[in-house]
């Protein structure tokens, strides 16, 4: 294959990774609305329906990529299955909090979370696997703590919502990196594992009538039901899109759905935003900026590295 053809296939590979992310991205941010319809059903509950009806979507994806072969394989290693037990017990715990702070009003603060999350990846990559951080990164990561100080000093308590959130999804997504399989056959193998206490969760609502699933109305079943669709179609649609896509690219395109949520938490929910939220948002968005013209830097320098002539 020639070279312009070979650069066509990339470039059409990548525009088909930007509108998976992108669809991604964008249904997360709009995921605040499905989670306040639910506010009113009892937070365990929406969890567990939220796994058990993500499993049949995660089985569908996997059959069609055909990669039960993977799945398989991954059912038989010790090492693999006590590596998603960790996983799927840290996005649980991501979840739960998530959906908690949606229905007591604590929206702004889970768009907190999400901006701080690539600077605590950062801090991860540079504690555990001894990656250096340019001086960029540094003046990125300082900003953010000093936001998080200034949200403290005036609640008078840790942000801890915030911090929580960026935490567990930085954690989940480190040890997320080092299963040793693919991220649709991981997703399957997370929820399946979660299903067994999410599904013996529901069978005991349901045999004492304290369910909303068989005894509720019409539109708390179909709210409860569609909870897999809006967990399980975003996350295979970012799996998919982050193959095809640069790290440079994804870096940038994460800032949407935190910008999505703390729009309608603001405009939509009415949450409350004084000038210490409105300071401590304006430092972590001078430090995303920071660490985006870091990140990008890097990025040109590996590719015209890569393009330079061989000596």
């Amino acid at each position: 294959m020639n070279a312009p053809a070979v650069q066509t296939d990339a470039h059409a590979a990548a525009r088909r990774g930007f509108f998976l992310a992108l669809g991604a991205y964008f249904l997360w941010g709009l995921l605040p609305f499905y989670m306040k319809a639910v506010a009113h059903l009892p937070l365990a509950e929406v969890i567990a329906n939220r796994i058990v009806w993500s499993v049949p979507i995660a089985a569908a994806v996997l059959v069609w990529a055909g990669r039960t072969a993977d799945f398989k394989a991954a059912i038989r290693s010790p090492r693999t299955l006590a590596m998603v037990v960790l996983t799927a017990t840290l996005i649980s715990v991501n979840w739960g909090i998530y959906v908690w702070a949606i229905a007591v009003g604590r929206a702004v603060e889970t768009a907190l979370g999400y901006y701080i999350n690539p600077l605590v990846i950062v801090v991860v990559g540079a504690v555990l696997l001894g990656e250096r951080l340019d001086r960029l990164q540094m003046a990125a990561v300082a900003l953010a703590a000093i936001a998080v100080i200034v949200l403290t000093v005036e609640g008078g308590t840790l942000p801890w919502v915030s911090l929580a959130l960026a935490l567990t999804f930085a954690a989940y997504g480190f040890f997320r990196k080092t299963l040793p399989i693919g991220p649709s056959q991981g997703f399957l193998l997370e929820v399946l594992l979660l299903s067994v206490p999410a599904l013996g969760y529901i069978v005991y609502l349901v045999a004492t009538g304290q369910d909303h699933l068989v005894s509720g109305n019409l539109t708390d079943r179909a709210l409860l039901v569609g909870c897999g669709p809006v967990t399980a179609v975003p996350l295979l649609l970012f799996a998919f899109g982050t193959k095809l896509l640069r790290l440079s690219t994804i870096g940038i395109m994460q800032y949407i759905a935190p910008t999505m949520v703390f729009l309608i938490a603001v405009l939509a929910f009415g949450e409350p935003f004084g000038s210490a939220q409105a300071m401590a948002f304006a430092l972590i968005w001078a430090a995303l900026a920071i660490y985006s013209w870091s990140m990008l830097s890097a990025a040109r320098r590996v590719e015209a590295t890569s393009h330079a002539p061989a000596a």
